[in-house]
């Protein structure tokens, strides 16, 4: 980093992961698949409008799958900006399959280490992810972004200036707050999975 980087002053990106679908009550891997929201998930996302109420965004960024789309309006944000690069890790063959039913065939199977049959390869997300992290660094300003479990922990490694396998670092819960940021001129992780 240029000795010269002043990071952009605010600058704060609030991550919110969907709530809760049959799927991802059930573990199993959604990237296409657009489940609705259960009950509990909608519970979970109107949860959230309180905690984000007081807060004021420049931007409000949202996955087009439905899931998220849903979690931001039930959290209070009914006018997002849709943007493609905050779809799900693709997975391809794996689509509605748990890890557990993945390494009966691949022993050791996570998205971060090994190929995704089909779906997208860790270098294509992370394409994806350094286009949302560039956009919101040019911007500043405190952006919420609602999107999906995989995905954000890409954008959180990117953001970290670390490879997108070092997502697997950051568990991340359904209809759960997160916050990132800058301590000086360093990238860090501000408040995680709460």
């Amino acid at each position: 980093m240029p000795d010269d980087f002043q990071a952009p002053s605010g600058t704060e990106v609030w991550l919110v992961r969907h709530g809760e679908t049959e799927w991802s009550r059930d573990r199993r891997h959604t990237s296409f698949s657009d489940l609705p929201l259960t009950e509990a998930g909608e519970d979970a996302a109107r949860a959230l409008a309180p905690r984000l109420a007081a807060e004021r965004f420049d931007r409000v960024l949202v996955s087009p799958m439905g899931r998220a789309r849903r979690t931001a309006e039930l959290a209070g944000f009914t006018d997002p900006t849709v943007t493609d690069d905050l779809v799900e890790w693709q997975y391809g063959d794996y689509e509605g399959v748990t890890n557990d039913e993945i390494r009966e065939d691949v022993p050791g199977w996570t998205v971060w280490t090994h190929p995704t049959p089909g779906g997208e390869r860790p270098e294509d997300v992370s394409a994806r992810m350094d286009r949302v992290v560039a956009d919101v660094r040019a911007t500043g300003g405190k952006v919420l972004v609602v999107g999906h479990a995989h995905g954000l922990r890409a954008l959180t490694a990117r953001w970290l200036g670390l490879p997108v396998s070092e997502g697997r670092l950051f568990r991340l819960d359904t209809s759960t707050l997160s916050v990132l940021g800058y301590e000086r001129e360093t990238a860090v992780i501000l408040q995680w999975n709460s």
